[in-house]
């Protein structure tokens, strides 16, 4: 059987991967797929670059410097969309979508914006969009939550799916350093853009979060609607505390079931230390998925890289040319639920969302001051878990409060600090980490 004829928009670093990996595993490759898979045609943004790109492929792939070029050609059957960003992808994924081409993207920020429009455009040509390498590099995680845990149903998903901000947290409580200090590490060894906004305020986990939610919960692709806050205000000392009272803090993308709604949030996170996921370190991902029928499952694993996100690239390529033939209303549907089944259920405002908090409160160092705390907390129906104040040196006017409390409504939290924050005992802005135990 012919080759499917697969064009590649982009041979940066995961571009360049995905061409190896295939060159180098063809015929295992094939052996899966039941038929060769074969790169006809790469291209770049422009005509210097694709010769740039010649140089890596060889004479055999013929490299264009206009992208349209591939979504056009009569003879590709697959787009490999891997120039990230949203513009000019959503045009050349809509594009070849019209044209009834299949798309694999690894673009998670275009599918978290555009995913409702672009799965609608595959539904009604009747070709797919595989997405496994857009969450978590070459973690599996996609399949495993619209295939391999489709007859359960999902509770909650808690992951570490960003890979800088997981470096610089392990550094700051491995060595001691603050934030600034760790990031400038982090952007000479690789590991950080020269722009690490989106990663380190929390929008790139956010981005992968809204799909696995969409996907676990039948739900929209909602990425307006998630609580984002990032890494770029914590303190060392913050981390320190934390890891007296057993916890270690990691930078979470949480998206829970509630009777009411659901929630999808990504925020700094206390977590058990005892727990396997707190002890990711370094600039690896790991998901946490509890679900009914199997408990909890942990995937684990590289989150980026030219050889790990290219995997999962191949991986899509291989599914895609299975089902290349097969009628499109039997094939597995983009966020596992069928397109009739996709409930409303809102997402919850960050008030409505349910967990448990840290506190640390630089207060004056005299009597009554945690009594009155904790007198606030009481009135506003919140339980304490436990309570670290630091001892004062000689001489010493002020001193650490810290707080752990138990599961509360996080607008009652909201009021509760407000209420605190205005004693003329606390002298510092109070730091508020949320916490959960992932039980």
């Amino acid at each position: 059987m012919k080759a499917i004829q697969v064009g590649l928009i982009g041979l940066g670093t995961v571009g360049a991967g995905t061409f190896h990996v295939l060159q180098r595993n063809q015929a295992e490759i094939r052996g899966r797929a039941g038929r060769g898979i074969a790169i006809a045609m790469v291209a770049a943004r422009n005509a210097e670059r694709a010769l740039a790109y010649q140089a890596i492929v060889g004479e055999g792939v013929p490299c264009v410097g206009d992208a349209q070029q591939v979504v056009n050609h009569p003879d590709i059957d697959i787009v490999v969309e891997l120039i990230g960003g949203i513009e000019p992808a959503r045009t050349l994924v809509l594009q070849a979508i019209a044209n009834g081409k299949h798309v694999v993207t690894a673009n998670k920020a275009l599918l978290a914006l555009h995913g409702s429009e672009i799965f609608a455009a595959a539904r009604a040509k009747g070709v797919t969009v595989a997405f496994e390498a857009a969450v978590a590099g070459g973690i599996p995680i996609i399949k495993a939550l619209r295939e391999g845990l489709t007859a359960n149903r999902i509770e909650w998903i808690a992951g570490i799916i960003n890979g800088t901000t997981n470096f610089i947290l392990s550094e700051m409580r491995g060595k001691g350093l603050d934030f600034a200090t760790v990031l400038k590490e982090a952007q000479r060894l690789g590991y950080a853009e020269s722009d690490p906004t989106f990663d380190i305020e929390g929008v790139d986990a956010a981005h992968k979060l809204t799909l696995m939610s969409a996907i676990a919960f039948g739900v929209p692709v909602q990425f307006d609607k998630a609580h984002v806050e990032g890494i770029s205000s914590l303190q060392a000392t913050d981390i320190k505390y934390a890891e007296q009272l057993g916890y270690r803090i990691k930078l979470l993308g949480i998206t829970r079931r509630r009777d009411n709604g659901i929630e999808l949030r990504v925020h700094p996170t206390l977590i058990p230390a005892s727990r396997l996921i707190a002890n990711v370190e370094g600039a690896m991902n790991a998901v946490v998925v509890q679900a009914d029928a199997v408990g909890t499952t942990l995937y684990y694993g590289k989150g980026a890289g030219a050889e790990p996100t290219a995997s999962a690239v191949v991986a899509d390529l291989v599914d895609v040319t299975r089902l290349a033939t097969a009628d499109p209303d039997h094939r597995v549907p983009h966020l596992a639920f069928q397109p009739d089944a996709i409930s409303d259920t809102p997402v919850l405002p960050i008030d409505e969302v349910q967990t448990a908090f840290y506190l640390r409160l630089v207060v004056a160092d005299q009597p009554g001051v945690l009594s009155r705390i904790t007198t606030i907390l009481a009135e506003h129906d919140i339980s304490i878990d436990a309570v670290l104040q630091r001892e004062s040196a000689e001489g010493e006017r002020q001193t650490d409060l810290i707080i752990l409390t138990h599961d509360t409504v996080e607008g009652r939290m909201n009021k509760a600090l407000a209420q605190m924050q205005a004693l003329s005992t606390v002298l510092a802005p109070i730091v508020r980490i949320r916490k959960e135990e992932l039980a």
